[in-house]
């Protein structure tokens, strides 16, 4: 039978483990729709560790969301035209969560169907046939839902034994009312008798005081071993506590965090919180529940109170679970939805915190205000150390206060804050060579939270990413090199804000690959090829081996202090004129491998001179920031029989703006081949402008059309065109034509 169909028999404590699985990162939704297709599928052969089964996990995702808008298309009536809506959305929602990172697609649904598997298994306690299912992810997700089923054992056994123990002292308490408070007024009643009745009487009552003595103290005894066989018991539930909440927020909470962290850079987006809200909240519920316990032993000691250890004991408890309870709420505070790591002045952004175990401690009953104030570097590790900052601040944000909101549907306790505005900045005294674009401020989210009836309060703070704040555009290039330093090499539980000074360059390469991927919103990164032409540049390197360079180092200085030898840019402000420039323009070239790029001018020449006349390539300008350039052979009209290769100036975000890269090939006759030998119109036609219509009331329409001077006078040196003055032409008739008609035409009849 298939797992989905038992899946919807669970019921209880299994069934709402089953309803946690799901939600924004995955609809449950989509599981009951495609449930067939889901489980026919080899998730299981997708080794999650290694990269290049990316390509095998995007068809599975490509795959999924053809079947849910095959599904969606086949919806009919007025209820399936709400489902054929929802189907949808669902389908953009996946593609726009998943599609830079299928692999943790695959993650999730093997993670949803192990659990539902092991669930349905412990249900019915029989075999499944879905086999093999267990990768690292789903067994550490086991040893914790194993961990919670231990606790709530346990929490259930010291529950049964606190309930007896209750029944005991109440039973002695009873014991003691009616037999030893009795035998002691019967014997205080004897003084009333003659002696004669006294000494018959008092004998037999004395006897039954010592009998009765002897048992309460017997059961006295008892009742204190109950009372450390709970307490022993209580803090082996704690310890196991503790191990429990250590794995939830020192490992995967924090690993949420780092991977939060590397989204900022354009890793994989970190993916949702419901399975750590849903550990968490199970995590509230032990912990308060085994505080209960302690409380109402408490109350039967001090009820009853027999010397002994017990005592120390209790206030010992009391006092480990409400540390524990306090890391929980304090740790649980967090920044869903960063701030922007570039923050310009004036400029509106936004930002979510989000307190994980807010629905379970009820924290929504008496919604709590957050406030957002930006504090210094220093500021921030005085906060860590609990040292008194007098509330200072470094600046002024406009609309800093919102409260917390309760969403019902998904139980998810946060504040949105959505209009904030950074009005002024507060600098330090900069050290050394230190830029005002490597100085790091971060937001500063606090609270103040009740929990049980005004029981327990807890202050609660968390400091948001690194920021960096700039009062002008021209700032963002060198803020976001800061902001991409620290996030790709920032320690876990580090100080504010210490990152290394050097890292070594096979770790750059993997923080500007994964930046480049995101900027250009491309799966084609960089080739080993293209990361031994970024190491030759950084450290002015001829060697042409990978192996050389895996061992050297970068510091933050050649990344993004000192220009590159011979140029006025730093090796950053370079690399970023690139991404920007492919962004805006070449993406598509990029993406069909049309664009070489990163060759210098000497590689170029050696791989065109092997080839037929008329062979190009498109490199990225070695001496201007945001610069592509194109290289071809052809003959040097100045010795017959002799090639040469000729190179254009660089063409920039300002030259297309004017004609794209497409059309610019397309005016150039003498370009034939792109390297190594496809023809150019194969490779660049679907991008070239549509011809112009024919002419309407008499007018022809203009067009700009680049061309290569023949004129050996235009050519430099090394045999590089200038094309400064055909440009200034285009652009003049770009001006020209953007001017009213009647100035342009005002001598023709109209």
């Amino acid at each position: 039978m298939a797992v989905w169909i038992q899946a919807q028999q669970l019921q209880g404590d299994a069934l709402h483990q089953m309803q946690s699985l799901y939600g924004h990162h995955f609809p449950i939704e989509v599981r009951h729709y495609l449930s067939q297709w889901i489980e026919g599928q080899l998730w299981d052969t997708v080794d999650l560790e290694n990269p290049q089964e990316e390509f095998k996990a995007k068809r599975l995702l490509d795959s999924l969301i053809q079947e849910l808008q095959k599904k969606a298309e086949h919806q009919m009536g007025e209820d399936g035209f709400l489902l054929k809506i929802k189907l949808g959305h669902y389908a953009s929602q996946l593609k726009s969560t998943y599609d830079r990172c299928p692999l943790e697609l695959v993650r999730c649904i093997k993670h949803i169907l192990y659990t539902e598997q092991r669930l349905v298994k412990e249900a019915s306690n029989s075999c499944s046939p879905l086999g093999g299912m267990v990768d690292s992810m789903s067994q550490k997700y086991q040893q914790i839902n194993q961990a919670f089923e231990e606790l709530r054992i346990l929490t259930q056994d010291t529950e049964n034994d606190l309930r007896k123990l209750q029944h005991s002292q109440e039973y002695f308490i009873i014991q003691y009312q009616e037999k030893s408070l009795r035998i002691q007024a019967q014997l205080t009643s004897l003084s009333t008798l003659p002696p004669a009745d006294r000494q018959l009487r008092e004998p037999s009552l004395l006897s039954k005081r010592a009998t009765v003595e002897a048992w309460l103290t017997r059961e006295a005894n008892t009742l204190q071993k109950y009372r450390l066989g709970l307490a022993e018991k209580h803090q082996k539930t704690l310890a196991l506590l503790r191990k429990q909440q250590t794995v939830i927020l020192d490992d995967e909470l924090i690993q949420w965090k780092r991977r939060q962290q590397l989204a900022g850079n354009g890793g994989p987006p970190e993916g949702g919180l419901d399975i750590l809200q849903s550990w968490c909240e199970k995590l509230a519920e032990t912990i308060w529940q085994n505080r209960q316990q302690i409380r109402r032993a408490e109350h039967l000691r001090q009820q009853l109170p027999i010397p002994g250890a017990i005592e120390e004991l209790l206030n010992d408890l009391n006092s480990t679970i409400t540390d524990i309870i306090s890391a929980l709420v304090t740790s649980t505070f967090i920044i869903e939805k960063q701030p922007p790591q570039v923050l310009k002045t004036q400029t509106k952004f936004a930002a979510t915190v989000r307190l994980l175990v807010g629905g379970k401690l009820n924290v929504h009953m008496n919604p709590p205000q957050v406030k957002a104030t930006i504090t210094s570097e220093q500021q921030a590790k005085a906060l860590l150390k609990n040292e008194n900052t007098r509330n200072d601040s470094s600046g002024e944000i406009l609309n800093n206060n919102c409260v917390m909101e309760y969403h019902q549907t998904t139980g998810t306790l946060s504040a949105h804050f959505r209009n904030m505005s950074l009005k002024r900045i507060k600098r330090s005294d900069r050290r050394g060579a230190e830029s005002v674009t490597e100085e790091k401020f971060t937001i500063l989210f606090e609270s103040q939270f009740s929990v049980g009836g005004n029981e327990l309060v807890f202050q609660v703070k968390t400091l948001s990413l690194p920021v960096v704040v700039i009062v002008h555009g021209s700032q963002d290039n060198n803020a976001t090199a800061t902001v991409l330093w620290d996030n790709a090499f920032a320690e876990p539980g580090r100080v504010p804000f210490v990152v290394p000074d050097k890292v070594l360059w096979p770790q750059l390469c993997e923080a500007l690959n994964m930046k480049y991927k995101a900027e250009v919103q491309s799966n084609r990164g960089l080739s080993e090829e293209n990361l031994v032409f970024l190491a030759q540049k950084a450290f002015s390197s001829s060697s042409n081996s990978p192996e050389e360079f895996h061992s050297m180092t970068m510091t933050w200085s050649q990344f993004n202090r000192e220009s590159l030898p011979g140029r006025n840019f730093t090796f950053w402000q370079w690399f970023d004129g690139v991404m920007e420039l492919t962004k805006k323009h070449l993406k598509p070239h990029w993406n069909d491998g049309a664009i070489l790029g990163f060759v210098n001018k000497q590689q170029a020449q050696d791989m065109l001179m092997s080839k037929p006349n008329g062979t190009f390539l498109l490199r990225f300008s070695d001496s201007e920031i945001g610069g592509i350039t194109i290289a071809w052979v052809a003959e040097n009209p100045n010795k017959a029989g002799e090639r040469m290769v000729w190179n254009l100036m660089p063409y920039t975000t300002k030259d297309f703006s004017i004609r794209s890269l497409a059309d610019r090939i397309s005016d150039l006759n003498h370009l034939l081949f792109l390297y190594p030998d496809r023809p150019k119109d194969e490779v660049f036609s679907k991008y070239y402008t549509p011809p112009l219509s024919k002419a309407v009331d008499g007018y022809v329409k203009p067009q700009i059309k680049q061309v290569v001077p023949e004129s050996d006078s235009m050519l430099d040196a090394d045999g590089d065109f200038d094309l400064d003055d055909t440009m200034d032409v285009a652009r003049h008739v770009e001006e020209l034509l953007r001017r009213p008609m009647e100035n342009q035409w005002s001598g023709q009849q109209s």
